[in-house]
């Protein structure tokens, strides 16, 4: 049998182990084929065997079972590299290269024909479903990464490349460009088709990103649904804020060709509210964005807190039907004109404080005292809902304007009578807009008061507490 040879081959990776490093220096490449080893791992193995210890047949023998069984010779030990370096969650952080600026690329990938001048700075006019629906259609058709090659669209495969697309861009940008095509935003202005982007003017290469917001995943948002391009194809998956890692230097950024720009909050009022009227596809089942949250707050101002167990949210609920619906109705339209769908004259009504508020419901009636539907959850069982602003009580607000992190009025309305009642002494400052531990405290001294225990006294105002706070 013809003595088994043993090869040595450099390493495919840049593994900067001590072992690696060195016989990286002194070991010329074999260019056999064959599965990489780790040459300081493999020279270890035969160190050990030379001195004359045991092991030496058992590697002679898995060489030459390797040679006869595969007819090549192969390492005689393969050592994996170690654990992947600190920081970094395996599958979740994507090495992004990206190509340069670039015009888009027809058939056979070749540069199509330059455009009119002036072109590659333009800002086509878009929406944000369709900036959304063209991230989809890659996200389906799982496009390869790469920054060398282009999409059918004539879209490069990378990172920049697929928000380039998204965004109908007359050109393939990179993301030392791509800024220019936004204005900056805040966090909580962000909405779907917006962007986060991260340019690293040092090192391009190194770290530098960019992904489509998708919207956040809960309301804590704290996570979020991204739309990226990332090894090994485009892919949509919930996100930690700002990415997972470099998330202090990602910047938000909103298209300039946003054709809702107007109605939405713009960079320079981050507190801004729509007064266009936005459209029908923003409300209605499935419908979760801004004007949701916005719809439900200027009903409740209009007497409709009784619909709401929860919320006002971003997400459409029957909730938000049957407060449009009453306050349609209260306007004397009937039919469709009082289908519980916000049209633009409904839109105006509220926006512009116009029109009659929402008489109070009727006892039995659907969200009135008394009434099923009506219960919080920060009440006894069987609790009724909250009173309607018309019997002197102010509409409930509903629970997601008491929830940590919360920032609004309702929370210093709620304070300041807390402490009217006698249950202030918790505070220490305020009471304020903000919620604190304070103000829960304080809540849950005032349910405790009226012989609720358990999750009935939590701390957090649910209509029969608010209705008999006011009371």
């Amino acid at each position: 049998m013809e003595t088994p040879v043993f090869e040595e081959f450099d390493p495919a990776s840049d593994c900067d182990c001590p072992g690696c490093v060195h016989w990286r220096r002194v070991i010329p490449y074999s260019s056999s084929s064959g599965p990489v080893g780790h040459p300081a791992a493999l020279t270890q193995a035969l160190g050990f065997a030379r001195t004359g210890g045991t092991p030496m047949a058992l590697v002679l023998a898995a060489a030459a079972g390797t040679v006869l069984g595969a007819g090549q010779s192969v390492p005689a030990v393969s050592a994996t590299h170690g654990p992947a370096r600190p920081g970094i969650r395996a599958g979740d952080e994507p090495d992004t290269p990206q190509g340069g600026q670039a015009p888009l690329h027809g058939p056979g990938g070749k540069p199509a024909k330059p455009g009119k001048p002036g072109a590659g700075t333009s800002t086509p006019t878009t929406t944000r479903a369709a900036i959304i629906n063209r991230a989809k259609k890659w996200v389906a058709a799982q496009v390869p990464y790469s920054m060398l090659a282009y999409w059918p669209d004539g879209y490069r495969q990378d990172c920049s490349g697929f928000v380039s697309m998204a965004w109908n861009l007359p050109g393939n940008e990179w993301t030392g460009s791509l800024g220019g095509f936004g204005v900056r935003i805040s966090r909580e202005q962000l909405q779907p088709g917006d962007i986060l982007l991260f340019h690293n003017p040092a090192d391009p290469e190194k770290g530098s990103h960019v992904v489509l917001f998708g919207g956040w995943t809960d309301y804590t948002h704290t996570s979020y649904l991204a739309y990226e391009q990332a090894r090994p194809h485009t892919r949509k998956q919930a996100t930690p804020y700002a990415y997972w890692t470099h998330a202090d230097h990602y910047a938000a950024y909103r298209y300039k060709g946003l054709k809702e720009a107007a109605s939405g909050a713009s960079a320079s009022a981050p507190h801004a509210k729509a007064t266009r009227y936005p459209g029908s596809a923003y409300f209605g089942p499935g419908a979760d964005n801004a004007y949701v949250t916005q719809l439900g707050r200027l009903l409740v101002t209009r007497g409709a807190g009784r619909f709401y167990t929860s919320g006002p949210g971003p997400r459409w609920s029957d909730a938000d039907r049957r407060a449009t619906q009453a306050f349609q109705r209260a306007q004397g339209w009937t039919g469709p004109d009082a289908d519980g769908l916000p049209g633009p004259q409904t839109w105006s009504y509220l926006v512009g404080k116009e029109g009659r508020d929402i008489p109070g419901a009727a006892a039995g009636s659907p969200g009135s005292p008394g009434s099923s539907g009506g219960n919080g959850s920060s009440g006894p069982p069987g609790s009724p809902g909250s009173g309607a602003s018309s019997h002197g009580v102010p509409g409930y607000p509903g629970r997601a304007m008491f929830r940590p992190g919360a920032h609004n009025e309702y929370v210093t309305r709620l304070g300041v009578q807390l402490v009217k009642k006698g249950f202030g002494k918790h505070y220490t400052t305020g009471p304020g807009p903000r919620w604190g531990e304070a103000d829960r405290r304080n809540v849950e001294a005032f349910q405790r008061s009226q012989g609720w225990r358990g999750g009935a006294a939590d701390g957090y105002p649910g209509p029969e507490t608010w209705r008999r706070l006011f009371s």
